[in-house]
């Protein structure tokens, strides 16, 4: 009796499986995990071949370590401390860099753009841009990135972002600490900083480089998308994809509700994510911020694209000016 009945829930749970494969068309199958693929793509893990438990190797008076987020998801956090504390940091372990980071040198946790991972050349080029100009840096790596664990989604981004914030904050003493966003990042960012805000801790201050203003215009732009555009009823299907996976990174909707100080930086040149977005941002919001001061753009001439901004010659002057103003 028990053979037939084991038999008869089998074939219901197949039978169940296959109404709720057919209820389906095909394209509601694959383009949600599709778009979720192309907005992290965290599983390009590249540069390969690098260890990240071995930070020094790519980058100096660097140490590599693990904050737990939440059950089952660890961040590899790199900090780098400012290239001027580089000799004291020489042969010391990670305590000796926590404790650094209330030494008075400002801290700036970094949340990077979609691929890769915390050792890509970009990231540790402006790591090392800011390092030298007297910042800590932690550089993380969200969940699913790098050797990080869990699967990324907008809503786990966020929590990583809020961890490594408050994590960086209890250890900071009176030291200010900035929420850097790159391309992606901006995004995690706002979202961050908006969460922060209503809990009323709001963010000491937030850096948006190359941002979007949405997730939706930021895909309809996107290099591999871009051939689809013409396609009947691709930006539908793109729009009902990116609804399913609830992934919005709503910057234009976010950047109401902040009290922070906020710095834009876009190149004009950036065809990833046009500078036209990053103005429009601004200007949204310039609008809702009550105090207009704590708001600035800044556009970089041609020649930066969108990875490289750390490298004009005014990139970090123009940091400090700002934040230091923000922080008097």
């Amino acid at each position: 009796r028990s053979f037939p009945h084991s038999c008869s829930t089998l074939g219901r749970k197949i039978a169940a499986l296959y109404d709720s494969f057919t209820s389906k068309s095909l394209k509601e199958h694959i383009f949600p995990p599709l778009m979720e693929m192309l907005i992290y793509f965290n599983f390009f893990k590249a540069p390969f071949l690098v260890d990240l438990k071995k930070p020094e190797l790519k980058i100096p008076h660097t140490v590599n370590f693990y904050i737990r987020a939440e059950p089952g998801v660890i961040l590899g956090v790199w900090h780098v401390v400012p290239s001027c504390r580089g000799d004291d940091a020489r042969g010391k372990g990670r305590c000796w860099y926590e404790a650094a980071l209330g030494d008075g040198n400002p801290v700036v946790v970094y949340l990077h753009g979609s691929a890769e991972h915390r050792a890509a050349p970009h990231r540790l080029k402006l790591a090392k841009v800011l390092s030298d100009g007297g910042f800590h840096v932690l550089s993380v790596d969200y969940r699913g990135f790098g050797d990080s664990t869990g699967k990324p989604t907008e809503e786990g981004l966020t929590v990583d972002a809020v961890c490594v914030y408050e994590w960086a904050k209890a250890r900071s003493g009176g030291t200010p600490v900035c929420l850097w966003g790159h391309s992606l990042g901006t995004g995690v960012a706002t979202n961050a900083a908006r969460v922060l805000e209503e809990k009323g801790c709001p963010v000491d201050a937030i850096v948006l480089e190359a941002p979007f203003t949405n997730m939706w215009t930021a895909s309809i732009n996107y290099p591999l998308l871009k051939i689809f555009r013409k396609l009947p009823g691709f930006l539908r299907t793109l729009m009902d994809a990116l609804r399913k996976d609830r992934i919005v990174f709503p910057n234009d909707e976010n950047v109401k509700f902040l009290s922070s100080p906020l710095l834009i930086l876009h190149g004009e040149d950036d065809k990833t994510v046009p500078l036209e977005y990053g103005t429009k941002l601004y200007e949204i919001a310039y609008h809702a911020y009550r105090n207009k001061e704590r708001v600035k753009m800044v556009i970089f001439p041609p020649g930066f694209r969108h990875n490289l901004l750390c490298e004009n010659s005014t990139f970090l002057i123009t940091v400090r000016d700002f934040l230091s103003k923000q922080w008097a």
